[in-house]
């Protein structure tokens, strides 16, 4: 039984219809680009081939490094019937038959099934719970592909059946490396138009991939095609097969996250170079609502009380850059970024924040004193409300020593606790002040 052409097997002849990027496919481990950790020598998916082993696996890694390819060499290395199943088409009736199928392949061909799995974060529970018993009883292997954290987005349960490979992005070389072998292959490739490319239109090619090598496969066959057999494939064509496409982004997925999380963390390190420049990639995609929003989160996460106007300054920058619009729009994009980064820092409101949250967990019930609470009737003052409330109007540098403001479980916590950083600075003098005055109320 088969559900189609094995396009691995050494008696199927590649359709020269194909596209290049299907045709060039690694059939081995030594065809694949990069991935060494997983596929160089005594690596572990290596050692899995060499053995003609396989267990059920999840590949989790960003578009064009070679998922759907290793699931492929995996089920033929074992000789294994391989059906592929989207995450996004395929629900419980498909996997009933594919169970179906691998019993009565299994009990009258004796014949093992790997199931594949594309996009397998987006696979509903029930779908994971249904082909969950038969990953357990071993009926089928079960490989997926993701572009997303398997931690997040996979089911725990099935996470845990599974060995969890993480593929790397590609590098320029590697791809580089993939279009020369694309361009001399005779057999499966373009070498017998015997074709030529210098090294800088071979860059842009690989570089237009954007990390993907079936995109910069692609986009040399574009070339290609524009170059008569025997020719160089030179830097206009190059730029022309590439187009002028954004880089590759999903606003849903891991790389947005990496990318904010790349941009915050640049600020907070006090790196304009590194910060500029993940910005400037977040604004290349056109995400510009996520920029901003994380930007603000950095002036008052990060920045702080170090520099209370950088919300402002932000905000400015913010309405600028929509008034101005692209492209003289990106220098209040730089103006934020580099007044964050170089910034002094603290973190300190923020992590009072947590610290009074955490108290609420242990004391969630406490009520505020009765100094400072409402009395807008005469009920409520004769119950206490609002007695013995000192305004701070009445008191040298408008401060109340002694005044409570929080509740008797609490009385003494410390939530906020100045830095000494920029206008912080100043805080730390006059809470330090306050501390002292405070003290000296209650006789200590």
């Amino acid at each position: 039984m088969s559900d189609g052409p094995d396009l691995f097997s050494a008696s199927v002849d590649v359709n020269r219809f194909a596209p290049l990027a299907e045709r060039m496919r690694p059939r081995s481990p030594d065809e694949f680009v990069g991935q060494a950790h997983l596929l160089g020598p005594g690596a572990p998916l290596r050692r899995l081939m060499e053995r003609k082993q396989i267990v059920s696996s999840l590949f989790w890694g960003p578009p064009g490094v070679g998922k759907t390819t290793l699931a492929r060499m995996l089920a033929t290395g074992v000789d294994a019937e391989l059906v592929i199943l989207s995450a996004v088409s395929d629900g419980i009736p498909r996997i009933r038959e594919v169970v179906a199928e691998a019993e009565r392949r299994r009990n009258q061909y004796s014949r093992r099934t790997v199931l594949f799995v594309d996009e397998i974060h987006r696979w509903a529970k029930n779908v994971q719970e249904q082909a969950l018993p038969h990953v357990e009883s071993g009926l089928f292997v079960l490989l997926g592909a993701t572009t997303e954290n398997v931690s997040f987005e996979v089911r725990p349960a099935l996470v845990s059946r599974c060995r969890v490979f993480q593929l790397q992005e590609l590098t320029l070389d590697d791809i580089a490396g993939a279009l020369r072998r694309a361009l001399t292959d005779e057999k499966r490739g373009l070498g017998k138009r015997a074709l030529t490319v210098g090294d800088e239109a071979l860059t842009l090619l690989a570089r237009g991939g954007a990390g993907d090598v079936r995109k910069a496969l692609g986009a040399l066959e574009m070339a290609a095609g524009l170059t008569p057999d025997g020719g160089e494939i030179n830097v206009d064509t190059a730029r022309e097969a590439v187009g002028t496409g954004l880089s590759r982004h999903d606003k849903d997925g891991d790389q947005h996250f990496d990318l904010l999380s790349a941009l915050q963390k640049s600020c907070r390190g006090s790196n304009a170079q590194g910060a500029i420049f993940w910005a400037a990639k977040l604004l290349q995609t056109g995400d510009v609502v996520s920029l901003w929003r994380r930007l603000k989160v950095i002036a008052v996460e990060d920045v702080g009380m170090a520099m209370p106007e950088a919300i402002s300054i932000v905000r400015a920058c913010e309405e600028g850059f929509h008034s101005t619009g692209m492209p003289e729009g990106r220098l209040f994009v730089a103006h934020a970024v580099v007044t964050l980064a170089t910034a002094r820092k603290s973190n300190r409101a923020y992590a009072a924040m947590n610290a009074a949250l955490a108290a609420l967990e242990e004391h969630p019930n406490v009520a505020p004193p009765l100094p400072l609470r409402n009395a807008p009737t005469e009920l409520m003052k004769e119950l206490g409300h609002g007695k013995g409330y000192q305004p701070p109007w009445d008191f040298k540098d408008h401060y109340a020593p002694g005044q409570v403001y929080l509740p008797p479980p609490l009385e003494r916590s410390v939530f906020y606790r100045p830095s000494k950083e920029g206008y912080e600075a100043e805080v730390h003098e006059r809470m330090s002040h306050w501390w002292r005055e405070d003290k000296a109320s209650r006789g200590e």
